[in-house]
């Protein structure tokens, strides 16, 4: 039987330092997700009928800031990915435009503040999720500021609602279940997730 005394206070602290590899990786899920994003704009004006309710697929936009992290589990993993989305999505033409730089930025440094509250040692579903709600907090901050001020109160609430679910339980387990599928691949080899 353990005794209290015999588990160790705290994990030992992970290896931060990134490799060549990691940045490759990270960079790759941010192109895979810029032209993502550029493809998720059409679906988004696509489903506009839906009103309050289209923002349940919001976490799409937010995906590299929660993949990004889980598989490379190191400082700057999320921020990092979801920039270089948002960049190739602007490059691509984005709905959006220059501003999805700003968005991007927002939304990889709020999961980034999750991640590392945690001290990069933490990565399960709790954390992703939290770590998914603090980024599309972000986007709904953003977004309110530029896109949805005019709105009435009800209409943004029901916004941010729907913003929170997405990025709290569905972004975490889109996430995981991609990471998942990636597993048996291959892709994933050398690194902790």
């Amino acid at each position: 039987m353990t005794t209290i005394s015999q588990i160790p206070a705290s994990a030992p602290a992970p290896d931060l330092r990134w490799r060549t590899r990691d940045i490759v990786v990270a960079a790759v899920i941010g192109v895979a997700f810029g032209v993502a994003f550029f493809v998720a704009g059409g679906l988004w004006s696509a489903i506009a009928g839906l009103g309050p309710a289209q923002n349940l697929f919001y976490g799409v936009w937010l995906l590299p800031a929660i993949v990004a992290p889980l598989i490379i589990r190191k400082p700057g993993a999320a921020l990092f990915a979801e920039v270089v989305a948002a960049s190739l999505s602007a490059l691509l033409g984005s709905l959006w435009g220059v501003d999805t730089l700003l968005s991007g930025l927002m939304q990889g440094a709020a999961a980034e503040l999750v991640f590392a509250a945690t001290r990069y040692r933490s990565y399960g579903f709790p954390t992703l999720a939290a770590a998914g709600l603090a980024a599309s907090a972000a986007a709904f901050v953003h977004d309110w500021y530029f896109y949805y001020s005019g709105y009435a109160t009800d209409v943004l609430l029901l916004t941010a609602l729907w913003m929170a679910v997405s990025g709290a339980i569905l972004l975490p387990l889109a996430a995981i279940g991609l990471v998942k599928a990636l597993r048996p691949t291959g892709v994933l080899d050398g690194f902790p997730a």
